[in-house]
């Protein structure tokens, strides 16, 4: 059965149920909503999330569950654009969504998050999927994906800048609106912190987005296009799905 669209909750009952004994394999967004300037979507990290794992569904042969658009981000309540879940409630709703799609037959699972708040709430989910509901289970940090092959040209990875923006640019150029641009914090403070709580040493809690961006953004959008938005998303797909593929072979071999 060829099927119509990846997207797990635009499909029928018996098109999700062939699909899943064709292979077990599901792949789960993860995002947020919050502030990204005047530019960008309140919704940008799920729009990113969302997309890259339609990319890799395909290439995969997997579903995409119904992505949580709230995540865990605190840190940004000071401005309207953001709501957050606490951490419990975000790790229950991705536990109760993954294991309601176990229950019928999934058993690989792919997390793919670009939003940095909500990763310590997925490793303790990704654990509780794994050891009491029985998925193979692997998490990519899709953003630090695009850091890595994009943070160079794009001058990092940061909040509502480049790399940002050519990710929305590529699926919804139309919520992207640079004629906004306007009040970008000076970049120095906003690097150094991010670099900080980026690093295995060091994890510093933070209280608003101000103490890395004064104006709650940085960076410079201006260069994005979506020609380099769908070139940089589908990249980042190809290589999620390299990996991806063989980590979970990797993972199905239990020793002896």
């Amino acid at each position: 059965m060829s099927l119509p669209t990846r997207i797990f909750a635009e499909l029928t009952q018996p098109e999700i149920k062939a699909q899943l004994k064709r292979n077990p394999l599901v792949l789960f967004p993860c995002g947020s909503v919050e502030q990204h300037s005047a530019h960008l979507p309140a919704k940008t990290d799920t729009l990113a999330a969302t997309r890259i794992c339609e990319l890799v569904a395909a290439l995969m042969d997997g579903l995409v569950l119904p992505a949580p658009s709230v995540g865990v981000t605190p840190m940004h309540m000071p401005y309207e654009a953001t709501v957050t879940f606490t951490p419990a409630t975000y790790q229950r709703v991705v536990v109760e969504i993954c294991e309601s799609v176990a229950s019928h037959g999934a058993k690989d699972l792919l997390i793919v998050n670009w939003h940095e708040g909500n990763i310590p709430s997925l490793a303790i989910a990704a654990d509780e999927l794994h050891r009491r509901v029985g998925m193979r289970v692997a998490t990519v940090q899709a953003c630090y994906v695009a850091e890595e092959f994009y943070g160079d040209a794009c001058n990092g990875l940061t909040h509502a800048g480049e790399i940002e923006t050519l990710a929305v640019l590529a699926v919804r150029p139309d919520l992207v609106h640079l004629g906004r641009v306007t009040g970008g914090s000076e970049p120095r403070q906003g690097h150094r912190m991010d670099r900080l709580r980026r690093t295995r040493t060091f994890q510093p809690v933070l209280t608003d987005i101000r103490q890395i961006a004064p104006s709650g953004w940085y960076g410079n959008p201006a260069p994005a296009t979506e020609e380099r938005g769908r070139e940089m998303m589908n990249a980042i797909a190809s290589h999620v799905a390299k990996e991806a593929t063989q980590l979970l072979v990797q993972l199905g071999r239990v020793p002896d």
